[in-house]
Parts: C-alpha cells; sequence; structure tokens
C-alpha cells in the first residue's frame, strides 16, 4: 500500500503528540487545496458567454483555483440568475465573482438572498455591470447592493480608452502591476455618483478617459476603477468596473488583476498560490 508523503507527515505529527503539528499539517492541506469559486454571470449587454471562459480559463492558468460558470443566457436587466433559486446557492464554495447585469432585479427579498452568504464571511469579486445591479427601493442612495460593493455608481461614459492610474503601490494586489502602463482598449468609465468610495472601501487604481465634445475641446472624466472593500467588517471583497468589452476581458493585465483580487479576498494571496 502507498502513502501521500503528506499523510505519513501528518501522522508522525499525531505520533508527536503535537497539536500544532497536526493544525499545522490541516492548515498545509487547505492551502494546497483549489479554491472552488462560483462565476455568476449573465444578463444584458455584454458578450457573457465568451467572457465566461476567458475568465475561467485565465484564472485557473493563474492560480489553483477551481471555477464553476453559473451563466445566465438571458439578455433582459431583470431576469434572476437561476442559480440564485435555491436560498443554498454558495454553498460549497470559497469565493463567488459577481459579473452579471441585472439592474431590474428589484426584490429585495431576492437581494438579501444573494448577499446572506457575503454578510456570513464568504469573500466576493465583483466585475463590471455587478456594480451597476440589484437597484432596489433608496436607488441611487446608498443601497444594500452598494453597501456590499463599496461604490455608488449609476451610469458610464463612451465606449473610449481608459488610462490606468494606480493609487496603492504597496498593497499586495497592486504592487507587481505598479510599473505597468496601462491604457484599456475600448472600455465604459462608470461614475462615482457620491464623488468617492464608501467608508469601508480603499482606493487602489483611478481611470481617465478623454472625449471629445461636440466643439471639438476635450473632456477628461477621472473615477474610481479598481478598490477593497470590507463588507460588513469581516469579508473581503475585492471590485473592478473595468471589463466590459472582450478584448479587455482578454488583456492579461486584466486576468492578473482579477486573479490577484480573489486570492486576496481568500487570505491566499502569496508566492505560492500563483502558477
Amino acid at each position: 500500500m502507498f502513502f501521500h508523503l503528506r499523510s505519513i507527515a501528518c501522522v508522525i505529527g499525531v505520533s508527536m503528540v503535537t497539536l500544532a503539528g497536526v493544525n499545522s499539517c490541516v492548515a498545509e492541506e487547505i492551502q494546497e487545496r483549489p479554491l472552488k469559486a462560483l462565476l455568476v454571470l449573465g444578463g444584458c449587454c455584454h458578450d457573457y458567454k465568451t467572457q465566461s471562459n476567458l475568465l475561467k480559463e485565465g484564472i485557473e492558468s493563474r492560480a489553483n483555483v477551481q471555477v464553476t460558470i453559473a451563466y445566465d443566457p438571458d439578455t433582459s436587466t431583470g431576469h434572476l440568475n437561476p442559480v440564485y433559486e435555491s436560498p443554498d446557492w454558495a454553498d460549497g464554495f470559497d469565493v463567488v465573482i459577481h459579473d452579471e447585469c441585472s439592474s431590474d432585479v428589484k426584490d429585495l427579498a431576492l437581494v438579501n438572498r444573494i448577499l446572506g452568504p457575503h454578510q456570513s464571511g464568504l469573500p466576493a469579486v465583483i466585475l463590471h455591470c455587478g456594480m451597476h445591479s440589484y437597484r432596489t427601493e433608496g436607488y441611487p442612495n446608498v443601497t444594500p447592493w452598494f453597501e456590499f460593493t463599496g461604490l455608488q455608481t449609476t451610469g458610464h461614459g463612451p465606449q473610449v480608452p481608459i488610462q490606468i492610474e494606480w493609487s496603492d503601490a504597496g498593497h499586495p494586489i497592486v504592487d507587481p502591476m505598479k510599473d505597468i502602463d496601462w491604457t484599456t482598449a475600448n472600455e465604459e468609465l462608470y461614475n462615482n455618483s457620491a464623488g468617492k468610495l464608501l467608508p469601508t472601501a480603499k482606493l487602489l487604481a483611478r481611470g481617465s478617459q478623454s472625449i471629445k465634445k461636440r466643439d471639438g475641446s476635450l473632456r477628461v472624466d477621472d473615477c474610481v476603477v479598481v478598490w477593497t472593500n470590507r463588507y460588513r467588517e469581516s469579508t473581503k471583497v475585492f471590485a473592478t468596473t473595468l471589463g466590459h468589452n472582450n478584448a479587455t476581458v482578454a488583456d492579461s493585465r486584466y486576468l492578473d488583476l482579477v486573479t490577484r483580487g480573489l486570492l486576496w479576498s481568500c487570505d491566499r494571496l502569496a508566492d505560492g498560490d500563483l502558477k
């Protein structure tokens, strides 16, 4: 009979009657286990079918993560992704990637069902139109969903390239990317309707667009595009408004950023967690 070397090491730890050694083995097993991520996407205005595979393949090729896709082909803004129909929709997952476009799903009971696991500590990644979803009563003020995302945003500008400027070069998500000069392909710059992040959120990057006005002059719009949020104090959320077009989602810099944000949210952002 053959035994895995790590299993033997754990047995030895037990035989030495050191509880700390047993805990160390368990912790090592947990660290080596793939993170299980649920990618929820679908709804209006995006090529979600293509982007689901771009995100899954991009994240899995960069880190020890298994991505399960919950793709809703309905292209309206008022259709609830079927994955949320079960009250136990998040069971078995370590992190959820919210990439849906569901602004007209406004039933607070449904929104609370989505938020429930995150209120209990489940980490999250929120991408692009996930920020513009679930506009319940009270919108555009701070709704339950805005409390989760960490930023109030109500609309976006034209599809024009966005120049990224890193704001916290020392943050572990940003640090390896801080010297990268990144101007996206055509993208939508989401506004900051309240002018700033919620107090629970931390800025990582801003984005600017130069837009030609009718009189020929240029207007420069500048908004938050990457940040983190501490939801209900304990839940770590990574968020970016980037990701409208396939060219951006397929960009290696974007996939690096999203993967690092995901690992950070799960307390797994270390050299050994990246391939």
